[in-house]
């Protein structure tokens, strides 16, 4: 593709519903994400013809945007002060222990080893929670936090982003 191919292209994506774009003709590659981009599985693309653009190589995809989830109009609606779903309030009342950094959570020090910590474990602020490996390097997480493990988000020897949630905690707990 020549630059004012490519030009035209762009703004063909840019005025469209696309989310994502992916072109391939022989060695040249092009990938776009607009900003209606949401991670999709591979068997929500389809194969898309653009209108007026005969001569474009074959392997346009369109990943369709999604619809943002419908909210629980019963809690939205709901003035304040009225009967809440206690399950909703429990979790309100949960905080979380987040990644600080990308990389790979493990929940023991070692194969060989138990888990730092389980469901149902009361920890203290500073105790170890469990490692992520980023770079060769393995990280102690520790808690800010002191209270009982209700929930583990992640599970072990997973991959993990910056700011991920780790552990849910009860502090009341």
């Amino acid at each position: 593709m020549n630059y004012k191919e490519i030009t035209e292209l762009l703004k063909l994506i840019s005025d469209s519903h696309l989310s994502e774009f992916k072109i391939k003709d022989g060695d040249f590659e092009l990938s776009i994400k607009t900003d209606k981009y949401q991670k999709k599985s591979k068997e929500s693309n389809q194969i898309i013809q653009l209108p007026g653009n005969q001569n474009l190589p074959a392997g346009i995809q369109e990943a369709p945007a999604e619809a943002p989830a419908p909210a629980n109009t019963a809690a939205s609606n709901a003035p304040a002060g009225s009967d809440k779903d206690p399950e909703q309030d429990k979790d309100s009342q949960l905080l979380e222990i987040k990644s600080p950094m990308v990389g790979t959570f493990y929940r023991s020090p070692s194969p060989d080893k138990p888990p730092f910590i389980k469901v149902g474990d009361q920890i203290e602020k500073g105790d170890v929670v469990c490692i992520v490996e980023a770079m060769k390097l393995f990280n102690e997480i520790e808690s800010e936090i002191s209270g009982k493990i209700v929930k583990i988000v992640s599970e072990d020897a997973a991959p993990v982003e910056y700011d991920q949630v780790l552990f849910l905690i009860d502090p009341n707990g």
